[in-house]
């Protein structure tokens, strides 16, 4: 192939009418040949502008179809693809854009003003793009030719990298080449059984992995078409699913559907596959979702730097709690995070995974790339797990989450399993903060349900009937909701800074 990636998601589409994006709402879509039109306008304009292979890009833009050819662009080009969170604030792009070495970034048309003088400080040009698709980049591109001679590219060259959320010391690059995500997207393809006919119900971020290189990538690889929505609206949600036949969400979505009367049996008789991922979804929620509607969601894993490992199965058993089984071509196994070693079935250890999907190293971070990534290609993701009797790989929670209590190891996840079936719970996080006595001690934070008042007493009890003494909480505190970041992961560091001082 000429260019991997580009020859098999995007090439095999060029003058083809088929739809690909579909607005919401409106009902009209961007047609396959069309899109490859605009992305080659794109892909000479960033040309035009001084950029080669080899170069990184970033994009801070709202989420469109010219977003997307943005992307489609860039791997034509060659040109190495940096989406950032469209939360982040100036002084945080700024960290970006100079570790990264970015020679262009294209920005929403309202932070032009805030992000000018953080890209000449940083020598990168600046370019705007907003959420109605205009700004001066598609102006320079509306007069470019919609023709583009695709750039070489090796399956070990970089097409994209994604910056980890950083919540323990500076962001890192993951670098990703064409190889990780067209592998990945040619297992999930097949696996998850995407063909031509699918219609995905696409409410995700495109600056992540679960939006861009999982559900679009396996899309244009299937030759499928996206409901491409902006952001979750239930309405629209609501309003898209008949057309649909297939949807991917992070466990926030699936919570908000049950939430309304309107998401019934009857409004997704028609579906297909229903996937979650980004954040653990909670066992009542699979429960709930099976009484509802008569689907069992299917839960993965994966990561930014390896997109996805794990997935139960299309067909057979999809267990609540789990993320079902390596994927195919994806080895995992469960090691003993002080030695190494491999631990034996339905022990918890730190999760190690090797496969063309996992990442090539951390930018410029040479020796973090040698902490986390073995000689033997093993990547240790910071993830605790077990792999249960029959095979299903369980997750228990992040490493940097395990709490130690006066010599004791604590898992939180078994707590929060507990104190998520209490009356009145909704659901809970549970931390450790620094204790006198025990080094760190136990604190739950619970959200009540609609209009509960939890027993918080009556759930110590429970509590204590069901786990040993040293992993009681001995705090309980209540909150009106969790922090989560954009994918719906709880961020447990936020709640450790705010309760460190609970023992004090």
């Amino acid at each position: 192939m000429k260019n991997p990636l580009y020859d098999a998601l995007f090439a095999p589409h060029s003058g083809s009418y088929a739809p690909f994006l579909i607005a919401p709402g409106s009902g009209q879509s961007t047609s396959y040949g069309a899109f490859i039109k605009q992305a080659a306008r794109f892909a000479n304009t960033l040309t035009d502008l001084g950029l080669t292979p080899g170069d990184r890009m970033v994009a801070q833009v709202p989420k469109s179809p010219s977003a997307l050819a943005l992307y489609a662009a860039c791997v034509q080009a060659g040109i190495v693809y940096l989406p950032l969170n469209t939360a982040y604030t100036a002084s945080e792009v700024s960290y970006f854009l100079e570790d990264s070495g970015a020679r262009l970034m294209v920005c929403d048309t309202g932070s032009e003003e805030a992000l000018t003088p953080v890209a000449e400080a940083c020598g990168a040009r600046l370019e705007t793009m907003g959420a109605n698709e205009a700004g001066s980049f598609p102006d320079r591109a509306a007069g470019a030719s919609d023709e583009f001679e695709t750039v070489a590219r090796d399956a070990d060259d970089l097409a994209a990298f994604l910056y980890t959320s950083g919540t323990t010391g500076r962001s890192k690059g993951a670098m990703l080449t064409q190889a990780n995500l067209l592998s990945n997207a040619e297992t999930l393809k097949e696996y998850w059984r995407f063909t031509g006919e699918d219609v995905l119900l696409h409410a995700l971020p495109i600056f992540h992995t679960h939006g861009l290189f999982v559900a679009t990538n396996v899309i244009l690889l299937a030759g499928g078409s996206m409901i491409f929505c902006p952001k979750f609206d239930l309405d629209q949600m609501i309003a898209a699913l008949p057309a649909a036949t297939t949807m991917m969400g992070v466990p926030t979505f699936y919570t908000r559907l049950l939430g309304d009367a309107r998401f019934d049996r009857d409004l997704v008789a028609h579906m297909r596959l229903f996937v979650s991922g980004s954040a653990p979804l909670r066992a009542e929620t699979h429960v709930d979702f099976e009484a509802r509607t008569g689907h069992r969601i299917l839960e993965r894993y994966g990561m930014t730097e390896t997109n996805m490992n794990t997935s139960n199965p299309y067909d057979g058993d999809r267990r609540a709690g789990t993320v079902g089984f390596p994927l195919p071509g994806v080895e995992l196994k469960i090691t003993d995070p002080e030695t190494g070693a491999n631990l034996p079935e339905g022990e918890i250890g730190q999760i190690e995974v090797r496969g063309p999907n996992v990442f090539s190293g951390y930018w410029q971070m040479p020796e973090k790339t040698r902490e986390e990534l073995r000689d033997d290609g093993f990547f240790i993701t910071g993830d605790l797990g077990k792999i249960d009797g029959d095979g299903y790989v369980h997750i228990i929670g992040r490493n940097k989450d395990l709490i130690i209590s006066g010599g004791y190891n604590i898992y939180p996840k078994e707590i929060e399993l507990v104190l998520d079936a209490q009356p009145g719970v909704l659901e809970s996080a549970v931390i450790g903060v620094p204790h006198p006595d025990f080094g760190e001690s136990v604190v739950a934070v619970l959200v009540a349900q609609q209009g509960a008042a939890p027993d918080t007493d009556a759930i110590k009890a429970a509590v204590a009937s069901e786990l040993a003494g040293f992993k009681q909480p001995r705090a309980i505190e209540v909150m009106a909701e969790l922090p989560r970041n954009t994918m719906g992961k709880v961020q447990k560091n936020v709640l450790r800074e705010r309760y460190a001082k609970t023992f004090a």
